[in-house]
């Protein structure tokens, strides 16, 4: 009945065999997961990130994990780029499109992520975050975009943060780069759905990757990079504007946003003791 009454805010994704899928920020974490798991389901796979030696490595693990599973996967290309650098991803993309022909669909999923409280912020710290959370973002996707319109199809991810949702501590740089790109993601969906561009927005809680490793707090409802790839896959198959997870740590955030400004501040210093 809710399915008929509220359809899915984009076309759900749930065959992956021979998908054309390019995944930007793939060398560890939630990135190289879900390479591995859509290689397992017969994605063809374009990663992408700056380390060369590591790329290459998922891209080994992702061609072992395919296996015999499917007759379509023909082995991940390997795409080495620095999103903050200019030309680097018009020249990956150029390459894609010489060897597939069109992308089926884009996940940005670069990041990084200094803790920073408010009296430890520098300009180094500002430029380099906003450099690769946003603007890097906000740049791939005028790479891509008009391969996906003149395709008439296609579909793009923007991995964002349940940090973006209301400030926290030790967020002062990486939470507002992901408050700016949940903005950005919503103002895609509103402009390119009506020409048959999917956008989704993932957000996820607290995963254990490298990234995440840096904080000297608990954190918590802390998931696995595999069980991230799995929330987002699922967000994929339903067709979610906004996948976030796990439920029982983003929904707390998310009405916490409902509070007063008082009762807000005053509930995150005590939950988290800063």
């Amino acid at each position: 009945m809710l399915g008929r009454l509220f359809p899915p805010l984009n076309t759900p994704i749930h065959d992956w065999v021979g998908r054309r899928v390019w995944i930007i920020g793939a060398s560890s974490g939630i990135g190289e997961a879900l390479a591995l798991e859509l290689a397992r389901r017969g994605a063809r796979l374009a990663l992408s990130a700056r380390g060369e030696a590591r790329l290459r490595a998922v891209s080994a693990a992702c061609d072992a994990a395919a296996g015999a599973s499917s007759t379509a996967f023909t082995g991940a290309l390997a795409l080495v780029l620095d999103l903050s650098r200019d030309g680097e991803l018009e020249q990956a993309r150029d390459q894609l499109l010489a060897a597939w022909g069109g992308i089926d669909l884009v996940v940005f999923n670069a990041g990084t992520y200094r803790p920073l409280r408010a009296w430890e912020l520098s300009a180094e710290a500002v430029r380099e975050t906003l450099a690769t959370n946003l603007i890097g973002t906000m740049s791939g996707t005028a790479a891509v975009l008009p391969t996906l319109l003149e395709q008439g199809h296609g579909a793009l991810a923007l991995v964002g943060s349940v940090a973006g949702y209301g400030g926290l501590p030790k967020a002062a740089v990486y939470g507002p780069s992901k408050a700016a790109l949940i903005n950005f993601a919503e103002v895609l969906h509103l402009d390119l759905a009506p020409r048959g561009i999917d956008v989704f927005l993932i957000n996820p809680g607290f995963v254990a990757t490298p990234l995440t490793a840096q904080n000297d707090f608990a954190m918590p409802a802390l998931l696995t990079p595999a069980q991230a790839a799995d929330a987002i896959l699922a967000g994929f198959a339903r067709g979610d504007f906004e996948i976030h997870f796990p439920k029982r740590f983003t929904r707390v955030l998310k009405l916490l946003q409902w509070l007063p400004r008082r009762a807000y501040f005053a509930l995150i210093r005590r939950a988290t003791g800063l």
